[in-house]
């Protein structure tokens, strides 16, 4: 896993009146501060993807469909320098994951449906002065193709 990633898995809790799932509580290991809460969404086959931020971190859970998260760790100083790692998470496998700042982010939708994405980063979007730092999806400075892997 890359240095200051962090992963958790959720679980639904259902009774006979439908299902509820906590995603972020400000006692989790996982949370660290609160900046803002939006949803995204990617349409299928979709990728949206590179950047990192230099200020916030981000936390992303998938709540509807299912998303190929990957993440690149690019920091001159960490341990995990040139790591990447993968996540599919949404709707088969409830889960939050914490992208640290400074390090490349981004999805592909892999559900035949549009997958909608909570986002709870740890500072508020700044329309002026945004804290993000991109790279074409498929740009050979980052060890990473999108497709599928069959076998």
């Amino acid at each position: 896993m890359i240095k200051d990633v962090v992963y958790k898995q959720l679980k639904f809790v259902p009774d006979e009146r439908g299902r509820l799932m906590e995603i972020l509580r400000d006692d989790d290991e996982i949370f660290t501060k609160f900046g803002q809460v939006y949803l995204t969404t990617t349409y299928p086959g979709v990728v949206k993807a590179w950047h990192y931020h230099r200020i916030q971190d981000d936390l992303i859970c998938c709540v509807k469909g299912m998303l190929k998260l990957v993440l690149y760790d690019d920091r001159e100083a960490s341990p995990t320098k040139g790591d990447v790692n993968e996540f599919f998470i949404g709707e088969y496998n409830p889960a939050i994951v914490r992208v640290p700042k400074m390090v490349y982010h981004g999805w592909k939708c892999i559900s035949d449906e549009e997958a909608l994405i909570l986002n709870a980063p740890t500072e508020t979007y700044k329309r002026q002065q945004p804290d993000e730092y991109r790279k074409d999806a498929h740009t050979k400075d980052i060890p990473y193709k999108w497709d599928r892997k069959d076998g």
